[in-house]
């Protein structure tokens, strides 16, 4: 089966609602290709090794969390740019990415799946003001930070940055994919005992052990491969695709 490409980024906006958000880079179609898609690839990020999978495996579009044309990059078709883009244009393959709706989807999104694969299913908005991300959750049992670093660890398959707050056992956890480590006093204000990002600066360290807050870096990679997974997959069952995810390792 397939769907049309115009059709399928209406039903991509109407789900993930991009108009909600001032964003970094433009949401939705970003290199138009064939106007039939049958195979479609997910992956985190639109780099030229996925780019290059995808095209093997005869992918008819592409759709990625992190995408092109960002605010403030250079804007001239030139190098790395000029190379990914021959790429999707010389083999007539599309490109749709969505960045802060991805990361906030309710079901679908980074934040909403890496909670569910932690275990809690009751959530609610670290901000619930304006158009920001991450969510925060009471556990039904208290958990020692340490079981919740293997946990992350388990899930990831990599080693989380694990920086502590102290010795209680934690019972309200704060979280937000990527590289949100400055949401970490969002997350002291909202009565968190955990913050979970991807990313760490030199400065969060300062923050956790100062006020108390442990402070979990489980990768931006790493925590961002599940949303983009779960649209895929729903989107497949939706029209009856043939999806694939095509995970390319990023050590940060």
């Amino acid at each position: 089966m397939s769907v049309s490409l115009s059709e399928l980024c209406r039903f991509l906006d109407r789900c993930l609602e991009p108009e909600r958000f001032q964003d970094y880079c433009p949401n939705g179609l970003q290199v138009e290709g064939r106007q039939q898609v049958a195979r479609l690839a997910t992956g985190v990020t639109a780099s030229q090794r996925l780019l290059d999978e995808a095209v093997a495996w005869e992918a008819d579009a592409i759709l990625v969390h992190h995408g092109y044309f960002w605010k403030g990059e250079e804007p001239s078709i030139v190098g790395m740019k000029r190379r990914r883009l021959a790429t999707l244009l010389g083999n007539d393959v599309s490109l749709l990415a969505y960045h802060l709706p991805l990361d906030a989807h309710a079901t679908l999104g980074n934040n909403a799946r890496l909670g569910q694969l932690m275990g809690l299913t009751e959530f609610e908005p670290l901000q619930p003001e304006g158009d920001a991300v991450g969510n925060i959750a009471d556990l039904e049992t208290p958990l020692a930070a340490g079981e919740l670093v293997e946990r992350l660890a388990s899930i990831t398959g990599r080693k989380p940055l694990h920086i502590s707050g102290g010795d209680t056992p934690l019972c309200r956890v704060a979280w937000c994919t990527g590289a949100a480590q400055g949401y970490i006093e969002a997350a002291v204000a909202a009565g968190a005992d955990v913050f979970i990002t991807g990313e760490a600066s030199e400065p969060t360290v300062h923050v956790a052990r100062e006020e108390g807050i442990h402070f979990i870096a489980a990768g931006h990679h790493a925590t961002e491969r599940y949303g983009v997974q779960a649209l895929g997959e729903h989107l497949a069952e939706t029209f009856s695709l043939v999806h694939r995810f095509i995970d390319i390792d990023n050590p940060v």
